[in-house]
């Protein structure tokens, strides 16, 4: 991997929820566990050496997130593949250091992948979208990109996602150019990634407490909001029977779907900055 002129190294954000280092299973292979303030998935039937690694979390985790893995799983081994919903610093706060430990494939959009070969950085955190603490203090996040040119591959073309089968991915784009979620038919598991998540993540009281409700992607760092809409339009539009994502607590069922339905219709009142809406 190419050396940068900036990394996480010395970013330590003194964030942290109730569900800290906790995870819960969705159906038998899917487990979603919160590193300070974010989920990251893991894929895979306890006990499988067969399994992904879905998004990295925040900077300084590489241990815990391979302790929770080795919980998880019984065993020390390496995931098949890491398979990123965006490239978010606390997306892939912790990337760098597991490509040190696993020589594995990462997955991303190409949209997305400017921002993981070197190339591009993101904006920096939008501070006047209000909310609270953590959209005000949002403009001294990491904001760069990084480099794992040597890893990094494109998600075919199909909407196959590899490693995980029956699995598609869905281009979800507002939050970032080339965020994604996945879908499985099958049984209707989402994982949504930032396209909406389940806490008002701007609200740092709220983000504390893990207060579940709908809300839209992260408003400090989402870059399109003409997109974001349509995302969550085409989300809901897949009747998903329960949905992981990068903030808060899953939902479910009627919850879900009564909660996708609002933030559709409402999305400008829910989800829109006040910064950005028409007056």
């Amino acid at each position: 991997m190419k050396p940068l002129d900036s990394d996480f190294s010395d970013t330590h954000l003194p964030f942290f929820s109730v569900n800290s280092g906790k995870g819960r299973a969705v159906g038998k292979d899917l487990y979603y566990w919160t590193n300070q303030i974010v989920n990251v998935c893991f894929y895979g039937i306890p006990g499988s050496r067969e399994w992904v690694l879905i998004d990295c979390g925040m900077p300084h985790s590489k241990q815990k997130i391979m302790e929770a893995a080795e919980e998880r799983f019984g065993h020390r081994g390496k995931p098949q593949a890491i398979v990123l919903t965006h490239g978010h610093f606390d997306h892939v706060g912790s990337l760098e250091p597991l490509l040190e430990e696993w020589d594995v494939p990462v997955y991303a959009h190409e949209l997305e992948i400017p921002y993981l070969n070197g190339e591009r950085n993101y904006p920096k955190g939008d501070p006047t979208v209000d909310g609270g603490l953590v959209s005000e203090l949002s403009p001294f996040y990491p904001h760069h990109g990084i480099d794992v040119s040597d890893r990094i591959h494109a998600l075919p073309e199909n909407g196959e996602v590899p490693f995980m089968q029956g699995w598609r991915w869905v281009h979800t784009p507002g939050h970032t150019p080339g965020h994604i979620s996945l879908y499985r038919e099958l049984d209707g598991v989402l994982v949504a990634g930032d396209a909406f998540v389940t806490v008002k993540q701007e609200s740092l009281y709220r983000v504390v407490l893990q207060k579940k409700e709908i809300s839209g992607p992260p408003r400090y760092f989402t870059m399109d909001w003409e997109a974001a809409k349509e995302s969550v339009a085409t989300l809901s539009n897949l009747k998903p029977k329960v949905a992981v994502t990068g903030h808060g607590e899953a939902m479910a069922g009627d919850e879900l779907e009564e909660a996708l339905r609002k933030l559709v219709e409402q999305f400008d009142v829910i989800a829109l900055p006040a910064n950005r809406k028409r007056h």
